[in-house]
């Protein structure tokens, strides 16, 4: 039986920048299909995964372009609204000469912003086992934070894992000020959670001490990114790291996606469910944090998102090589 898993949030459009800077430059942007949990979406189905994505976008030539893109990914777009109350939201992606990215948004509101609890259906978790997915994104208007909420709470009546990717973007939130309380209220009510130490040190002064108070609150696995360095890994029974490998970076747009996707990818191939979850040894975690880690290598030596995500053949040719 497959697991079913489902990336609740935002499709967007990611105009990607050409690179070129200053007055002597042309900066040209090309059009790709993006968004975090659209991402995690197309990584999951990239991988051979049972992929659905839920959210809204605008009854738009771009939102027709979005959910487009994801079918021809192999993404199931049953769950996907569209609406002609808001336009789709775009995103213009400059990138630095490393890769780094700096973004600029075209929200507020947008047509994700506007998918209201009431939306969720209670047959897209009829499913026996799954994996409910969301980031930060859709907490920075407090409709979405409730609509997003609702959905966590439908899954976890359905026995689903919650994934939480704290992904925070902070010129999302009105006067670039990140509600801290509702993003750690939303985090405890995860069974997995993928944060950046970058991200951590916003919501916390004391980020390794956050994570154990979530931890004995309930989640089952904490994920720490930070940059090149290894991939800290925390549960209430132990803690471990797991190395990154040296690539040619081309673009990071979707490399902390296309870790997440790699990660929900294995955990729902292991078991799917908050149960199964719970039994994990900790060879099984590292073996799942390791792919994770490998699909999102994998994801930077390609520009863009949708185009850059891994196969299930290129994850596991990346993982032998280190």
């Amino acid at each position: 039986m497959t697991t079913k898993v489902m990336a609740f949030g935002e499709a967007l459009i990611d105009f990607l920048s050409n690179g070129q800077t200053g007055l002597d430059g042309l900066e040209s942007f090309a059009k790709y299909p993006g968004g975090a949990p659209a991402n995690v979406a197309v990584a999951v189905a990239r991988l051979g995964g049972d992929s659905h994505f839920a959210g809204q976008v605008g009854d738009d030539s771009f939102g027709h372009f979005l959910k487009e893109s994801l079918e021809h990914y192999g993404v199931k777009t049953d769950s996907m609204l569209m609406t002609k109350e808001a336009k789709t939201a775009l995103a213009f992606v400059s990138l630095d000469a490393t890769g780094e990215r700096s973004f600029e948004f075209y929200r507020n509101p947008s047509a994700d912003m506007l998918f209201r609890r009431e939306d969720f259906k209670s047959e897209w978790f009829y499913a026996p086992r799954g994996v409910f997915h969301t980031c930060s994104n859709t907490l920075t208007d407090s409709d979405i934070s409730s609509a997003t909420m609702a959905g966590i709470v439908m899954a976890k009546a359905a026995g689903w894992i919650v994934s939480i990717d704290v992904n925070l973007r902070i010129n999302l939130w009105p006067n670039h000020q990140v509600d801290t309380d509702r993003v750690i209220a939303w985090m405890r009510q995860g069974d997995v959670i993928k944060a950046s130490l970058e991200e951590l040190e916003v919501l916390s002064s004391e980020p390794l001490a956050l994570i154990q108070e979530l931890l004995k609150g309930g989640v089952s696995l904490f994920v720490l990114t930070d940059g090149a360095q290894p991939v800290r890994y925390f549960t209430a029974s132990g803690q471990g790291e797991i190395a990154t490998p040296k690539v040619d970076v081309k673009d990071t747009t979707a490399a902390g996606d296309a870790f997440v996707g790699g990660l929900l990818y294995q955990l729902a191939e292991r078991g799917g469910d908050r149960e199964s979850l719970s039994h994990f040894s900790q060879d099984e975690l590292k073996a799942c944090i390791r792919f994770a880690v490998a699909c999102g290598a994998q994801a930077v030596t390609k520009p863009g998102a949708y185009p850059s995500l891994p196969t299930l053949a290129e994850a596991n040719a990346r993982l032998e090589l280190f």
